[in-house]
């Protein structure tokens, strides 16, 4: 038996308040009959089966998130070195080029000044 799907806006005020008291029973006598089997009431879902990891899975997970976490230290994979890594020394510009690049940055500027005038 085929019904035709009805737009909730063609239905009167009388005819929503029936259909929300049918939904009302509906939901009334669903609880009852988990109730009976014992399954439960509360929730009008059905019951869903947790998931479980296997434990050679979970160490597997763990292995990889170790890894993960030991490559982001900055460490090997496998052990972590006593010795901090030490950090790069800053290259400092000599005085001479650091003469060169203002010269080059104020001849491109009074140049690009001179052309918007």
């Amino acid at each position: 038996m085929f019904i035709d799907p009805m737009n909730l806006l063609d239905l009167t005020i009388n005819e929503l308040k029936r259909a929300a008291a049918i939904k009302e029973r509906i939901e009334d006598l669903n609880k009852e009959l988990r109730a009976i089997l014992g399954a439960s009431g509360d929730s009008g879902a059905t019951l869903k089966r947790k998931r479980t990891v296997s434990t050679s899975v979970k160490k597997k997970i763990a292995a990889a998130q170790k890894a993960r976490w030991a490559t982001l230290r900055g460490a090997s994979p496998a052990t972590r070195s006593v010795k901090p890594v030490t950090k790069p020394k800053k290259k400092r510009m000599s005085p001479r080029a650091r003469a060169k690049l203002s010269a080059k940055l104020k001849a491109y500027w009074a140049a690009k000044k001179a052309g918007k005038k």
